[in-house]
């Protein structure tokens, strides 16, 4: 009974002395692995934060820059028909969304969602446009015809989009 006594007294003393060291080590190795965590998504912030407010710039142009009023100012030549400027026009809406496509991974599904349709909704009022006028007619009866068509929108789809990405840029930065 003595023996199991000091058996005891020897044990129960360093079994606690073990279970405070491991709880102590395991505590500060948590704590060490949240802190490297921290300062890596510091660091990742330091990088990406800038990269996605250039996508939010880089896609806010897009939409200025195949805005119509915008959009015809460049293409339009005023020895070029109807055909033409029609085909020029969807050129160059497409080129420009393509050339900003990989703005996507920066930005929500929904504003991407909003960029898209302004550029299809805009794509459908060239070609509903076009249909309307003759292949041969001037090149300014299309631009005319585009214009009125936009400013008869209730809902512009490229203002929709636009403020979009200034709501998503808003809350991203605050």
């Amino acid at each position: 009974m003595e023996t199991l006594r000091i058996i005891l007294l020897i044990i129960l003393p360093s079994a606690l002395v073990f279970a405070t060291a491991y709880f102590s080590i395991k505590q500060f190795f948590t704590n060490e692995q949240k802190k490297r965590e921290s300062e890596n998504l510091i660091q990742n912030q330091k990088i990406t934060v800038p990269i996605r407010l250039q996508a939010y710039e880089r896609l806010i142009l897009l939409l200025e820059r195949i805005n119509p009023q915008s959009l015809l100012l460049r293409i339009q030549n005023s020895n070029s028909t109807a055909g033409q400027l029609h085909n020029d026009l969807l050129i160059a809406v497409r080129a420009e969304f393509e050339h900003n496509l990989s703005q996507q991974i920066y930005i929500s599904s929904q504003s991407w969602l909003a960029v898209k349709r302004a550029k299809e909704v805009l794509i459908k009022i060239i070609n509903e446009e076009a249909s309307k006028i003759a292949v041969n007619a001037p090149a300014s009866v299309l631009s005319e015809a585009i214009l009125m068509h936009i400013v008869s929108l209730s809902d512009n789809p490229i203002q929709i989009a636009i403020d979009t990405l200034k709501v998503e840029v808003t809350r991203f930065l605050s």
